[in-house]
């Protein structure tokens, strides 16, 4: 089954799908309030998120870290950012990648 990549006003969801239309009723079933900007049918049957493309490179395993400090600030994002910040050294920003990253992926 086709993989699709489909960009909604609020979001970016991986999917399988026959076609485009079914794609489209996942999106309308998960989030009826978005909007479909694009939909793209991946080439494979895999994705692949760069970690050096979202700015988490190095030897330090950030994932680890950042849900460290998500779990001490009890999903707190804001209060988990600023603990990222302090432990690891880096700008707003990139802390920021780094936790709301890591919220998606269910800490």
């Amino acid at each position: 089954m086709p993989l699709f990549e489909v960009e909604t006003d609020s979001h970016i969801i991986i999917t399988w799908a026959q076609d485009n239309d079914e794609a489209s009723a996942v999106v309308t079933d998960a989030y009826p309030n978005d909007s479909v900007l694009r939909m793209t049918k991946r080439p494979r049957d895999t994705w692949v998120i760069s970690k050096s493309a979202l700015g988490l490179s190095g030897s330090l395993d950030v994932c680890h870290t950042a849900r460290d400090c998500l779990s001490k600030a009890e999903g707190d994002k804001v209060h988990a950012i600023r603990l990222y910040m302090h432990e690891t050294g880096v700008d707003l920003e990139q802390a920021r990648k780094v936790i709301e990253s890591n919220m998606v992926m269910g800490w």
